[in-house]
């Protein structure tokens, strides 16, 4: 019954956020509250909520002052000049401005934190996203899939988790599986191409009159439309004007070139920028703080990755600083803090109502019973198979468990199975950590839910775009892991 009861609530959670019947929030709460009363939970469920919440204070904590500290950051123009870095180097091609917003998160992600991952990453590409029109929601695959990818690395967590439960040594665990992460990687980075060039044609079938069409509308061919001057339309947030057609490639029936034609929109003055958050005449910039800013972002960014004090700490003092020297006035400080207060309640709020999920699948059993039972289905036939089939089991359970209730509890199981059949520990725990592209898109992580709030996207068009090409990534992993020999067949 706890077995039918689990699934049933993770089903109807997941269907109502994809279809927004429900906001995440409520569907956290309302889901697994129902759910947890028919498992017979009682009045104990309050309890069950309240313990699980003790652990996540620490986290809600933790992304609260972060989101003050690096709106604070984007406020007073710290990342101006990386955006306009970004911007001339990819130019305004959508297909560029994917690809290069998956290599950041990629880049960013070596620092094994994706809170950090997604704040960066958010702050430096949404400006760019919004003033080109593009869909946030290709931010949030994308660094959601590349996070996700080089979440195995040691320091990242799951890694070390898969080698302290099975009490083998972590570089036994992470060095093989090296080519299947830089697969892994690969199939992020074709898949951001593929999205920036669905963005790229998506742009000028709706846009026309901004992105560029044809002079005529007759058919072309070689850049030069037949009949036409050559010259196609190009728009800006300052009006049109004509750019030189070129011979590239066509793409959704047109040549032109989408970097030639949105040179306008990147100037000395930065007015491409005006109304966004990057607006280069907004009061809250301070350019003269711009060193002090950047030496203090360094600064706590080196006390992330020393791990010498607690993270939610090193942010609340970050932002106390910060806040204290960008705006000596007192009204300016609550100014500053009621301003990022929408992307505070959000995410915080999602993080609160996880609680009630993780609560009541811990609290009933509910956790301990599905394990057990996907364990007992897997027919004695199967047993060579034992690591191909952790690591398929991966991507579903580390998405709808912690990371900690999967490597702690479910992996050794598995791996006892696993050794009757020759298969090693090591083995085991390589083809555990293959789930973790498809694990970082899962409600239960606050990471994600700090990215969703960021961008300002919904998590049920989060999820549409993003799980199945996460569980592709994680496949090909995994595929890779066996043809290397990382993950046996006994």
């Amino acid at each position: 019954m706890l077995v039918i009861l689990g699934f049933a609530m993770i089903a109807v959670f997941m269907v109502l956020i994809m279809t927004k019947k429900l906001t995440p929030v409520l569907a956290l709460i309302i889901v697994p509250t129902v759910f947890g009363l028919f498992a017979g939970a009682g009045l104990g469920i309050g309890d069950m909520v309240m313990d699980s919440m003790k652990a996540m204070t620490s986290t809600a904590a933790l992304l609260m002052f972060a989101i003050i500290y690096f709106g604070l950051m984007i406020d007073v123009g710290l990342f101006d000049p990386l955006v306009r870095f970004i911007l001339r180097k990819l130019g305004n091609d959508p297909a560029k401005v994917v690809l290069g917003t998956a290599i950041l998160a990629a880049a960013v992600s070596l620092d094994g934190d994706g809170s950090t991952t997604f704040i960066l990453t958010t702050a430096a590409m949404l400006p760019i996203y919004l003033r080109l029109k593009m869909s946030p929601v290709v931010l949030t695959c994308v660094a959601g899939l590349a996070n996700g990818t080089m979440n195995i690395v040691p320091w990242g967590g799951p890694t070390a988790r898969a080698a302290s439960a099975l009490n083998i040594d972590v570089n036994e665990v992470f060095v093989p599986m090296l080519p299947s992460l830089l697969a892994g990687i690969a199939v992020v980075l074709a898949f951001a191409w593929l999205l920036g060039l669905q963005e790229r044609n998506r742009l000028r079938a709706t846009q026309p009159e901004i992105w560029g069409v044809p002079d005529t509308a007759e058919a072309f061919d070689g850049g030069t439309p037949a009949g036409g001057n050559g010259t196609f339309r190009s728009g800006s947030s300052r009006g049109s004007s004509p750019v030189p057609a070129t011979g590239g490639p066509a793409v959704g029936g047109s040549s032109v070139s989408v970097l030639e034609r949105t040179e306008s929109l990147v100037d000395d003055n930065d007015t491409a920028m005006a109304d966004t958050a990057l607006d280069p005449n907004r009061k809250t910039l301070r350019p003269k703080l711009q060193w002090f800013n950047l030496g203090l972002t360094v600064a706590v960014m080196g006390m992330l990755i020393a791990d010498l004090v607690p993270l939610p700490y090193v942010f609340m003092v970050g932002s106390a600083i910060a806040l204290l020297v960008n705006f000596p006035h007192v009204k300016d400080q609550a100014a500053q803090i009621v301003a990022h207060a929408p992307s505070i309640v959000a995410v915080v709020s999602m993080v609160m109502a996880a609680a009630v999920l993780t609560g009541v699948l811990t609290g009933t059993g509910m956790v301990e019973a599905m394990s057990a039972w996907l364990v007992q289905i897997i027919p004695s036939s199967m047993g060579p198979f034992m690591a191909v089939i952790t690591g398929v089991l991966s991507i579903p359970m580390t998405f709808f468990m912690s990371n900690d209730a999967f490597y702690f509890g479910v992996l050794p199981v598995l791996s006892e199975t696993a050794g009757h059949y020759g298969i090693s520990a090591a083995e085991m725990a390589r083809a555990s950590i293959t789930g973790q592209p498809f694990h970082m898109q899962s409600p239960l992580v606050p990471a994600i839910l700090l990215l969703v709030s960021l961008a300002k996207v919904d998590l049920g068009d989060h999820h549409k775009k993003v799980l199945w090409r996460s569980a592709v990534v994680s496949l090909v992993m995994l595929g890779i892991g066996v043809l290397t020999g990382a993950v046996g067949i006994g």
